[in-house]
Protein backbone atom coordinates (compact mmCIF):
# COMPACT_ATOMS: atom_id res chain seq x y z
CA UNK A 1 0.00 0.00 0.00
CA UNK A 2 1.52 3.81 -1.04
CA UNK A 3 1.48 6.23 1.65
CA UNK A 4 -1.88 7.81 1.01
CA UNK A 5 -3.46 4.05 1.51
CA UNK A 6 -1.46 3.87 4.39
CA UNK A 7 -2.61 7.65 5.72
CA UNK A 8 -6.44 6.30 4.85
CA UNK A 9 -6.23 3.07 6.92
CA UNK A 10 -5.34 4.78 9.63
CA UNK A 11 -7.87 7.27 9.99
CA UNK A 12 -10.23 4.19 8.79
CA UNK A 13 -9.09 2.47 11.79
CA UNK A 14 -8.70 5.05 14.22
CA UNK A 15 -12.30 5.84 14.29
CA UNK A 16 -13.32 2.21 14.04
CA UNK A 17 -11.24 1.86 17.38
CA UNK A 18 -13.54 4.99 18.69
CA UNK A 19 -16.78 3.48 17.53
CA UNK A 20 -16.05 0.35 19.12
CA UNK A 21 -15.53 1.53 22.88
CA UNK A 22 -18.32 3.92 22.62
CA UNK A 23 -20.21 1.88 24.44
CA UNK A 24 -17.57 -0.02 26.88
CA UNK A 25 -16.66 1.38 30.27
CA UNK A 26 -13.69 0.92 31.71
CA UNK A 27 -12.44 -0.25 35.31
CA UNK A 28 -8.86 0.33 36.47
CA UNK A 29 -7.46 -1.83 39.17
CA UNK A 30 -4.33 -0.41 41.41
CA UNK A 31 -4.33 2.32 39.31
CA UNK A 32 -2.45 3.99 42.67
CA UNK A 33 0.85 2.18 40.90
CA UNK A 34 0.53 4.46 37.84
CA UNK A 35 -0.86 7.90 39.59
CA UNK A 36 2.57 7.61 42.37
CA UNK A 37 4.41 8.25 39.27
CA UNK A 38 2.57 10.81 37.87
CA UNK A 39 2.54 13.00 40.77
CA UNK A 40 6.36 13.16 40.40
CA UNK A 41 6.27 13.40 37.81
CA UNK A 42 8.57 10.25 36.69
CA UNK A 43 8.08 8.97 33.19
CA UNK A 44 7.43 5.27 32.92
CA UNK A 45 7.69 2.00 30.61
CA UNK A 46 4.37 0.33 30.14
CA UNK A 47 4.93 -3.13 29.65
CA UNK A 48 2.17 -5.42 28.39
CA UNK A 49 1.56 -8.49 25.88
CA UNK A 50 0.71 -7.64 22.02
CA UNK A 51 -2.82 -9.62 22.25
CA UNK A 52 -3.84 -6.23 24.68
CA UNK A 53 -2.80 -3.58 22.58
CA UNK A 54 -6.17 -2.46 21.56
CA UNK A 55 -7.64 -1.66 24.81
CA UNK A 56 -5.01 0.09 26.08
CA UNK A 57 -4.58 2.17 22.50
CA UNK A 58 -8.09 3.36 23.24
CA UNK A 59 -7.91 3.98 27.09
CA UNK A 60 -4.55 5.94 27.28
CA UNK A 61 -5.02 7.76 23.67
CA UNK A 62 -3.59 11.00 23.89
CA UNK A 63 -0.92 10.79 26.40
CA UNK A 64 2.23 11.59 24.38
CA UNK A 65 3.11 7.66 25.27
CA UNK A 66 5.92 6.52 22.13
CA UNK A 67 5.12 2.93 21.26
CA UNK A 68 7.73 0.68 20.11
CA UNK A 69 6.49 -0.51 16.83
CA UNK A 70 7.46 -3.27 14.29
CA UNK A 71 9.17 -2.13 10.89
CA UNK A 72 6.96 -5.37 9.16
CA UNK A 73 4.53 -3.91 6.84
CA UNK A 74 1.66 -4.32 9.03
CA UNK A 75 3.87 -2.37 11.76
CA UNK A 76 2.77 0.77 9.86
CA UNK A 77 -0.96 0.09 9.89
CA UNK A 78 -0.82 -0.26 13.54
CA UNK A 79 1.67 2.85 13.57
CA UNK A 80 -1.00 4.77 11.07
CA UNK A 81 -3.89 4.45 13.94
CA UNK A 82 -1.73 4.74 17.30
CA UNK A 83 -0.45 8.40 15.39
CA UNK A 84 -4.66 9.20 14.91
CA UNK A 85 -4.76 8.01 18.54
CA UNK A 86 -2.46 10.55 20.27
CA UNK A 87 0.69 8.56 20.20
CA UNK A 88 4.11 9.15 18.80
CA UNK A 89 5.97 5.99 17.98
CA UNK A 90 9.79 4.29 16.93
CA UNK A 91 9.84 1.44 14.31
CA UNK A 92 12.26 -1.60 15.41
CA UNK A 93 11.52 -5.44 16.84
CA UNK A 94 13.54 -7.90 17.98
CA UNK A 95 14.19 -9.28 14.70
CA UNK A 96 14.47 -5.83 12.87
CA UNK A 97 15.37 -2.71 13.54
CA UNK A 98 15.88 -3.61 17.07
CA UNK A 99 18.27 -1.76 18.25
CA UNK A 100 17.72 1.65 16.39
CA UNK A 101 14.56 1.59 17.44
CA UNK A 102 15.67 0.77 21.18
CA UNK A 103 17.96 3.73 20.97
CA UNK A 104 15.09 5.97 20.15
CA UNK A 105 13.01 4.57 22.92
CA UNK A 106 16.21 5.40 25.30
CA UNK A 107 16.52 8.81 23.73
CA UNK A 108 12.46 9.83 24.37
CA UNK A 109 12.46 8.40 27.93
CA UNK A 110 14.97 10.41 28.88
CA UNK A 111 13.80 13.22 27.50
CA UNK A 112 10.85 12.52 30.07
CA UNK A 113 8.15 10.76 27.69
CA UNK A 114 6.44 8.04 28.67
CA UNK A 115 7.09 4.54 26.59
CA UNK A 116 5.49 1.33 25.74
CA UNK A 117 6.29 -1.91 24.38
CA UNK A 118 4.82 -5.15 23.92
CA UNK A 119 7.65 -7.57 24.86
CA UNK A 120 5.90 -10.66 23.28
CA UNK A 121 5.89 -8.87 19.84
CA UNK A 122 5.87 -8.70 16.83
CA UNK A 123 5.70 -12.17 16.27
CA UNK A 124 5.57 -13.88 19.34
CA UNK A 125 5.97 -16.60 21.08
CA UNK A 126 2.78 -15.34 22.96
CA UNK A 127 3.82 -14.52 27.14
CA UNK A 128 7.39 -14.38 26.01
CA UNK A 129 9.01 -11.57 28.03
CA UNK A 130 11.57 -10.50 25.58
CA UNK A 131 14.76 -8.25 26.63
CA UNK A 132 13.92 -5.16 25.11
CA UNK A 133 11.85 -3.74 28.15
CA UNK A 134 14.76 -4.41 30.58
CA UNK A 135 17.19 -3.15 28.54
CA UNK A 136 15.44 0.37 28.06
CA UNK A 137 14.57 0.35 31.66
CA UNK A 138 18.15 -0.36 32.61
CA UNK A 139 19.97 2.51 30.19
CA UNK A 140 17.55 5.15 31.37
CA UNK A 141 16.52 4.49 35.14
CA UNK A 142 12.69 4.35 34.61
CA UNK A 143 10.46 2.05 36.39
CA UNK A 144 8.76 -1.12 34.00
CA UNK A 145 4.85 -0.86 34.94
CA UNK A 146 3.57 -3.87 34.06
CA UNK A 147 -0.12 -3.73 32.63
CA UNK A 148 -2.75 -6.72 32.45
CA UNK A 149 -6.08 -6.35 30.51
CA UNK A 150 -9.49 -8.57 30.10
CA UNK A 151 -13.11 -7.60 29.04
CA UNK A 152 -16.43 -8.90 30.46
CA UNK A 153 -17.27 -10.04 27.04
CA UNK A 154 -15.13 -10.33 23.85
CA UNK A 155 -13.56 -11.95 21.22
CA UNK A 156 -10.12 -13.28 20.62
CA UNK A 157 -9.25 -14.00 17.65
CA UNK A 158 -7.13 -16.95 15.86
CA UNK A 159 -3.68 -15.27 16.10
CA UNK A 160 -0.50 -16.18 17.72
CA UNK A 161 -1.81 -13.74 20.40
CA UNK A 162 -4.79 -14.13 20.80
CA UNK A 163 -5.47 -10.56 19.97
CA UNK A 164 -8.40 -9.28 22.13
CA UNK A 165 -11.32 -7.33 21.04
CA UNK A 166 -14.09 -6.31 23.52
CA UNK A 167 -17.77 -6.50 22.47
CA UNK A 168 -20.20 -3.37 22.68
CA UNK A 169 -21.34 -2.59 26.51
CA UNK A 170 -18.30 -4.35 27.91
CA UNK A 171 -16.60 -3.53 30.69
CA UNK A 172 -12.94 -3.61 30.15
CA UNK A 173 -10.77 -4.60 33.06
CA UNK A 174 -7.00 -2.88 33.49
CA UNK A 175 -4.55 -3.71 36.28
CA UNK A 176 -1.19 -2.08 37.11
CA UNK A 177 0.99 -4.09 38.66
CA UNK A 178 3.61 -3.21 40.78
CA UNK A 179 6.27 -0.91 39.07
CA UNK A 180 10.02 -3.06 38.48
CA UNK A 181 13.47 -0.99 38.54
CA UNK A 182 15.98 -2.78 36.48
CA UNK A 183 19.84 -2.04 38.52
CA UNK A 184 21.96 -0.55 36.21
CA UNK A 185 25.13 -3.26 37.01
CA UNK A 186 22.21 -6.20 36.67
CA UNK A 187 23.93 -8.91 35.22
CA UNK A 188 22.50 -11.22 31.97
CA UNK A 189 21.52 -13.81 34.65
CA UNK A 190 19.28 -11.56 36.52
CA UNK A 191 18.27 -9.89 34.03
CA UNK A 192 16.51 -13.64 32.64
CA UNK A 193 15.35 -14.26 36.31
CA UNK A 194 13.41 -10.65 35.87
CA UNK A 195 12.23 -11.22 32.86
CA UNK A 196 10.93 -14.94 34.15
CA UNK A 197 9.43 -12.93 36.99
CA UNK A 198 7.68 -10.24 34.60
CA UNK A 199 6.33 -12.74 32.30
CA UNK A 200 4.87 -14.61 35.57
CA UNK A 201 3.63 -11.46 36.99
CA UNK A 202 1.43 -10.70 33.90
CA UNK A 203 0.10 -14.09 33.29
CA UNK A 204 -0.77 -14.41 36.50
CA UNK A 205 -2.50 -11.07 37.20
CA UNK A 206 -4.60 -12.07 33.07
CA UNK A 207 -6.04 -14.81 34.78
CA UNK A 208 -7.32 -12.94 37.41
CA UNK A 209 -8.74 -10.95 35.59
CA UNK A 210 -10.03 -13.49 33.71
CA UNK A 211 -11.42 -15.34 36.44
CA UNK A 212 -13.32 -12.08 37.26
CA UNK A 213 -14.10 -11.46 33.18
CA UNK A 214 -14.88 -15.57 32.12
CA UNK A 215 -16.64 -14.43 28.41
CA UNK A 216 -14.09 -12.84 27.53
CA UNK A 217 -12.28 -16.39 26.64
CA UNK A 218 -14.69 -16.85 23.49
CA UNK A 219 -13.03 -16.96 20.41
CA UNK A 220 -14.05 -14.56 17.52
Amino acid sequence: MNAPGFALAGVVGATLVRALFATTRVERIHVEHLEHFRRRPTPVIFAFWHGHLLPLVRYHRREGIVVLVSEHSDGEYIARILSRCGFDTVRGSSTRGGVRGLRELVRAGRAGRDLALTPDGPRGPRHEFKPGALAVAQMTGLPILPLAVSATSGWRLGSWDEFLVPKPFATVRIEYLPPRFVPREASRAELECLSAQLASDLMRAEARLDALSPRSRGAA
